[in-house]
């Protein structure tokens, strides 16, 4: 199978081609408030209709191309799109057409869905969003990241996504360039960094796990310091992998942040993160992220970055509540906020009860994690009729399950130990790196 080539794509051969297909999407009958439902593997042209349809007030729909037709039709009823674009061929019609006007801004934010790692995927509509709003939500994407027309930023995640999409418009809108890799390999990585001196990337640290054991692989040690910035996000990412992370690429270009589909909470720069040991950093500008009495964490956010779960107003209304910095959103995630510092514990669907104490998956994991050998570990929880769940471990690495259970033992209370122990070629993982817990 030939392989696709890989090239920049500058903000005005991008500008060109969202003329083109905001008029495509208007001789299709696209107009403000229709939905399109793109359903296709990511390209440089991918980017242009996303940004061609926000900035026509047309809102796309970026599906993962990997769900069955079964998926995909639920979500098509569910958002009852003007059109479905499931081909490459489809994608390139749109970009045949007349050359329209564009707003500034984009006029609102890509419907994404829920990965669905705990349930169904729900859609998270931000609505149409006026001039100033428009405006105000593409500035502070751009304030945050530094975003500039000298940029060049490197998709290795599946551009379909929230964070990596999010990361390309950006750069763009501020006059920079995208490259889009075809799939995250190391070696092609390596080589598209070798040949294009990348300026920006977000990663997820399953990227990062690979990438680390490759070189250790190959003795492959090139270059990699071309990077301003290189954001990470989507999984809890392991301190050995962290440390190693800030050596190739330099301390002052990482940052970590935490978000999620439904909004962004913190940013954390690498500096950040020595100081403060497993922090995820400060609310983000213009947020403010707080901790209830039993620990679940809300984000008070501004207008632009309001939103409602699609067609379901209890889940709307569950993940809403009054605050006085203003309305504030959770997404079930359980942590703390220590002096302005956001430290995350679990999702509270990852929890686990086991005779009444509350184990926290990520604290494990980060124990085995230091074992020589653990190249990826994951902790989640079974039925147990004496203590209600189980901890149990699913690990990947040539490692003694005694090994694990000794440094268990040696760093963990009983309750906190896993009682199972399972090793797998690879753990389950969404798109963007998230265990698929539920299938363990």
């Amino acid at each position: 199978m030939k392989s696709r080539v890989i090239r920049r794509m500058t903000a005005a051969e991008s500008a060109s081609a969202q003329r083109h297909a905001a008029g495509g999407l208007r001789s299709a009958g696209l107009g403000r408030g229709d939905r399109i439902v793109l359903t296709l593997p990511g390209s440089p042209n991918y980017v242009n209709v996303v940004l061609a349809a926000t900035r026509t007030g047309v809102v796309p729909v970026p599906l993962d191309p990997r769900l069955t037709p079964h998926e995909v039709a639920q979500i098509v009823d569910d958002v009852e799109p003007s059109l479905v674009v499931t081909t490459q061929a489809e994608l390139d019609d749109l970009l045949a057409g007349p050359e329209s006007e564009l707003a500034a801004w984009p006029l609102c934010r890509p419907m994404h869905f829920t990965s669905g790692t705990t349930g169904r995927p729900k859609g998270v509509w931000s609505g149409l969003l006026d001039d100033d709003d428009a405006r105000s939500l593409a500035l502070e994407e751009r304030e945050l990241w530094g975003f500039m027309a000298g940029d060049i930023n490197l998709v290795i995640s599946p551009v379909y996504h929230s964070a990596p999409l999010r990361f390309a418009v950006g750069t763009l809108l501020a006059d920079g360039s995208v490259i889009v890799l075809p799939k995250f390999e190391p070696q092609p990585f390596v080589e598209a960094v070798e040949q294009f001196a990348p300026t920006t990337m977000f990663c997820v640290p399953a990227h990062l796990q690979r990438l680390f054991a490759w070189q250790d692989e190959t003795g492959d040690n090139r270059d990699l310091t071309t990077f301003r910035l290189v954001a990470h996000a989507g999984a809890p990412c392991p301190d050995a992998i962290r440390r190693r992370t800030h050596e190739t690429f330099g301390r002052d270009a990482v940052w970590e942040f935490y978000g999620s589909t439904e909004g962004q909470w913190t940013a954390c720069p690498a500096d950040d993160w020595h100081t403060h040991p497993g922090t995820v950093g400060r609310a983000r500008p213009g947020r403010v992220v707080t901790a209830d009495g039993d620990g679940l964490l809300w984000c008070a956010v501004p207008p632009w970055a309001r939103f409602e779960y699609w067609r379901d107003p209890e889940k709307t209304a569950a993940a809403w509540k009054d605050t006085p910095d203003g309305p504030a959103f959770t997404v079930g995630d359980l942590g703390r906020v220590e002096d302005g510092w956001v430290y995350l514990d679990a999702r509270r669907t990852d929890l686990i009860i086991t005779g009444g104490v509350n184990v926290y998956p990520a604290e494990v994991e980060s124990v085995l994690a230091e074992v020589p050998g653990v190249e990826d570990v994951a902790v989640f929880g079974r039925p147990d009729e004496s203590w209600g769940q189980r901890v149990c471990a699913a690990y990947v690495g040539d490692v003694p399950e005694v090994t694990l259970r000794e440094r268990a033992t040696e760093r963990l209370s009983p309750p906190k130990r896993p009682k199972e122990y399972v090793r797998l070629a690879e753990l389950p993982r969404t798109a963007t790196g998230k265990v698929r817990r539920h299938e363990l």
